[in-house]
């Protein structure tokens, strides 16, 4: 599709490409990857059992929700509404920091688009192949919003939260089966409720998760509004008081329609292999990188420097000493630490040692600096550098140009597998044998002819 569409014209295009794809022309390669995406996810969501904030969340949407309705919560099996179901996952999902992300949009996708894909399938009966299609519609408008809204946008929003909003409008109005002009009435009343600031770092607070709670939820609600016949801003992205005029000043409205149809940004989607803000990542790769390459182990290093983008000194620079787990994930200190000390920043790693005095000590001991090519090629390409000084003396440097997990430097199915199979295990909801029947039942969602539960019933 043309990018040079009249500024006017571009939320019509990208409502009408959302209304309009089939599962048909979609690439055999993005279906896969969309799989791959959904069993990832899937091991996120019920990591998330362990976490009191997400306890909070899915308390109160059941009690809002009540029991026995057609949408599944997939930690406590319960049943509720689309919407409640909606937000309880996608708070879930979004705990242990090891769901998905894109990078050029700085957009978690999964943990909006599928719990809102799920809900509605669930709530309508939709078939597994028009559950995929959605989740990549959900994708690709998420993050063309991302993209569209620019690096401005993400110095003070939490983009999940921002285009989030829109991605899970537009993949429950795709399960819904709305038309273009009802799609577009739902994305204006995703956008006018989209939300999310960065604020809650500096406290430690727990807004992470309901920024996904609420993006997915509201993403429901607007598009089975806009079947009600609830109509929303129809400029709501790049109209003169639209999301761009309140949240960004690099917008790019050629962003929204870029190459729809023949750039599938779903199959650019990275997947996180540490359990931490995916900007300490290229970092913590570059430093295992070194270690491995001279043979040190944590005691031999002294100091730290990671060369960063700004948006890395965005989000992490405001979380200098770190109380709690979560707050610990956005510590490049704290990540590195734990990196060095154990060779990977896993959830049982922060857990149990993230105010070790070892790790401690070590966090101490690392630094940021803005670094103008790492700076340049953000957010198309996150390249880790760091600078090590051993107690030695020596000054060694590290480079990696694709994290672990990004497309170029992917996981393979197997890795998947084993990695939802962890998270899985860690939230403790699921035994081994329900983890992998899950799993297996997943890698064939394209064939179920309606989408039901993807766990059992609680058991008495």
């Amino acid at each position: 599709m043309n990018a040079r569409l009249p500024i006017t014209e571009s939320s019509a295009a990208l409502a009408a490409f959302a209304a309009g794809v089939q599962f048909d022309d979609i690439p055999a390669d993005v279906v896969r990857r969309a799989e791959d995406l959904l069993v990832d996810w899937f091991g996120s969501a019920l990591a998330g059992a362990k976490g009191r904030p997400v306890r909070a969340i899915v308390d109160v949407a059941q009690l809002m929700g009540g029991t026995g309705g057609p949408c599944e919560v997939l930690i406590t099996r319960a049943r509720t509404s689309p919407m409640l179901a909606a937000m309880a996952n996608g708070a879930s999902s979004h705990f242990a920091e090891q769901d998905d992300v894109h990078n050029g949009s700085v957009f978690h996708p999964a943990t909006v688009v599928f719990p809102a894909a799920l809900a509605v399938a669930q709530a309508v009966g939709a078939s597994g192949r028009e559950f995929l299609t959605a989740a990549v519609v959900g994708y690709e408008v998420g993050i063309r919003v991302g993209e569209f809204l620019g690096r401005s946008h993400y110095r003070v929003f939490h983009t999940t939260g921002t285009a989030g909003t829109l991605a899970a409008a537009a993949a429950a109005a795709r399960v819904l089966r709305l038309t273009p002009d009802l799609t577009l009435h739902a994305f204006g009343s995703a956008g006018t409720q989209a939300a999310g600031l960065w604020e809650f770092l500096r406290d430690g607070a727990d807004s992470k998760q309901l920024h996904a709670a609420g993006a997915a939820a509201t993403g429901v609600l607007a598009a089975w509004l806009a079947r009600a016949g609830l109509t929303g801003a129809r400029h709501i992205l790049e109209g003169p008081q639209g999301m761009a005029a309140g949240m960004s000043s690099d917008a790019d409205p050629g962003r929204l329609v870029d190459a729809l149809g023949t750039r599938w940004a779903t199959a650019e989607t990275s997947f996180k292999w540490h359990a931490s803000c995916r900007h300490t990542h290229p970092a913590a790769d570059a430093l295992l990188e070194v270690m491995r390459e001279h043979g040190l182990k944590a005691e031999q290093i002294d100091v730290v420097t990671a060369h960063v983008h700004q948006g890395a000194l965005d989000v992490l620079g405001p979380v200098t000493e770190p109380t709690t787990v979560h707050q610990s994930k956005f510590s490049m200190g704290t990540v590195l630490a734990l990196v060095a000390r154990f060779g990977h920043a896993g959830l049982a790693e922060f857990d149990r040692a993230f105010l070790e005095p070892e790790t401690v000590a070590f966090r101490e001991r690392v630094r940021m600096v803005l670094d103008a090519e790492v700076d340049a090629a953000y957010p198309r390409r996150w390249i880790g550098k760091v600078s090590v000084t051993t107690t030695d003396g020596r000054t060694l440097y590290g480079r990696v140009d694709e994290p672990k997990g990004d497309p170029g430097n992917s996981l393979s199915r197997e890795d998947i597998e084993r990695k939802a199979l962890r998270l899985i295990a860690y939230g403790e909801t699921v035994t081994d044998g329900e983890a992998g029947d899950g799993i297996e039942r997943l890698w064939c969602i394209a064939s179920w002819p309606r989408v039901g539960p993807l766990l059992g019933e609680v058991r008495a």
